[in-house]
């Protein structure tokens, strides 16, 4: 049996078997533990070395959809709580895709700590991993829930595996002939759309709602259940740090969640984005990929409404039982010895440009949340540092004294929650497939398309929501210039072979 085909109650099971879960793993060899100096205690409890690790990981969650940070429409008040016990990266990005499932890269690059072109793919080459080399150290590791890069690379990652899932969970109506045959459509895309009649609490449907042990159950609740039964299987059995890695599903697309979460947001009542438009103004890329297939074009208010009323509800959701890992936690005794750490693989448009997925260079899609809390850590302080979700490796090896593998390339963020420096990037560099490159500085963002001979020039400072394109202009042309020139350099450092002269 694979560790990722367990289920559930397998899983408890396991737990109870006295060595934690599947073994795949673990010791010291392999990586050097620093001293226990005063750095290294400085984020653990008193009388502790080290520090535990919980990471909370959702799905195309956007930095904009968190109440307490930027969004007061939205209900999230367990990542609020994240939020006011720690310290937020309001500036976070990933590093961009290969493909249209941009999460299988993100999920690469933060695993290995490498660079997009240079992480090894959805297989993570053989670079040493995230999990791995923290188990090598003497912790113990366990993962749930979405890992979206091939099995070996998760066998070599985590001692223990619970339930995992595939990429994404594909919503299906079991009795779509018989019901072809009475005019009802049951299908999550090209929605609104008289006639489909799809339902986000539709537990017939499948996607999110998963048959586990004989009932179905969302996916955010299966992730939680099983991290807080590794939580509780082990409180009293083991006396190493622990790194959990639980990566939620939500909230990908198909947005499901239940009825009370879904009439938390009646559609007519959600603000439009101020950069809604209803289709984009040129091909970015995979203009018709499945992402953009969700709503029908050009893209509608009330489509918009729709999607973002989804979108809100599995996002509270998710927040709910997020809630119940964190009470757990509190309830194991370890709270006060763990960096909690949430972040999202990458943001999403949902209406905004005309867009509705993440294979674009827009603010909403490219940056994601990332708040980190625990001890050692500032409570309620925002960093507005431009910083990489990857970055997240090189800083847990930092905080748990461990020599951080010469082969991740992003750097710790210890030094910006210290204090001992202000900033890690002059810019910030992503890219998708060989449609799109992107450059990035605390002000201004060059966006170019190669594959049509566009460019987008946007001051971030006055133009937040991306909406006022200065490329054209000859005032700015200086700026352009800068920005390729800087673009051109991060191609360098990191690989991309698409050629300079196409830009």
């Amino acid at each position: 049996m694979r560790p990722q085909d367990t289920t559930r109650r397998d899983f408890v099971r396991g737990l109870g078997l006295g060595a934690v879960g599947w073994a795949l793993g673990g010791g010291w060899q392999g990586v050097t533990v620093q001293g226990a100096t005063r750095e290294t205690h400085r984020f653990a409890a008193k009388g502790r070395d080290r520090p535990n690790f919980l990471f909370l990981f959702t799905d195309d969650q956007a930095f904009s959809t968190i109440n307490a940070l930027n969004n007061p429409e939205v209900r999230t008040p367990n990542m609020d709580r994240l939020v006011r016990r720690g310290t937020t990266f309001t500036h976070c990005f990933h590093q961009g895709a290969w493909h249209g499932a941009v999460c299988v890269a993100s999920r690469a690059m933060l695993n290995t700590g490498r660079y997009i072109w240079t992480c090894g793919a959805d297989n993570c080459g053989d670079w040493p991993l995230w999990g791995q080399t923290l188990g090598q150290a003497g912790y113990d590791t366990f993962m749930t829930g979405k890992w979206h890069n091939q099995a070996p690379a998760l066998k070599r990652s985590f001692q223990t595996i619970g339930p995992t899932g595939g990429g994404m969970f594909a919503s299906k109506d079991p009795n779509a002939e018989a019901n072809k045959q009475k005019g009802i459509v049951n299908d999550p895309y090209d929605r609104p759309r008289p006639g489909n009649s799809w339902s986000p609490y539709d537990e017939t449907l499948e996607g999110h709602w998963r048959q586990v042990d004989g009932e179905t159950v969302h996916s955010s609740k299966l992730w939680a259940d099983t991290a807080i039964d590794y939580l509780n299987g082990r409180a009293t059995k083991r006396d190493n740090p622990f790194f959990m890695y639980v990566a939620f599903h939500a909230p990908h697309d198909p947005r499901q969640a239940p009825k009370e979460f879904v009439d938390l947001y009646p559609p007519q009542k959600i603000t439009i984005p101020p950069n809604y438009q209803p289709e984009h103004p040129f091909d970015q890329g995979d203009h018709k990929l499945r992402d953009e297939m969700l709503a029908p074009f050009p893209r509608t208010k009330e489509a918009v409404q729709v999607h973002l009323s989804e979108y809100y509800a599995i996002i509270t959701h998710a927040d709910h039982h997020i809630g119940r890992i964190l009470d757990a936690l509190e309830a194991s005794g370890e709270a006060d010895n763990t960096i909690t750490i949430f972040s999202a693989d990458h943001g999403l448009a949902v209406g905004q440009h005309g867009l509705m997925g993440k294979q674009n260079q827009y603010e909403h899609s490219v940056r994601v949340p990332l708040i980190l809390c625990g001890p050692g850590i500032e409570a309620g302080r925002k960093n507005d540092a431009m910083v990489y979700l990857p970055s997240l490796f090189a800083t847990t090896c930092e905080m748990a004294g461990i020599d951080t593998p010469e082969t991740v390339q992003f750097p710790s963020l210890v030094p910006l929650l210290t204090g001992e420096k202000s900033k890690l990037h002059d810019s910030i560099y992503c890219a998708y497939r060989h449609f799109q490159r992107m450059v990035r500085t605390e002000r201004y963002k060059l966006i170019r398309y190669p594959h049509v001979g566009e460019v987008q020039l946007f001051d971030l400072q006055d133009d937040p929501w991306e909406m006022n394109d200065l490329a054209e202009d000859p005032q700015y042309a200086r700026t352009v210039k800068t920005l390729d020139a800087e673009l051109h350099r991060w191609m360098h450092i990191t690989g991309d072979e698409l050629d300079f002269a196409s830009l």
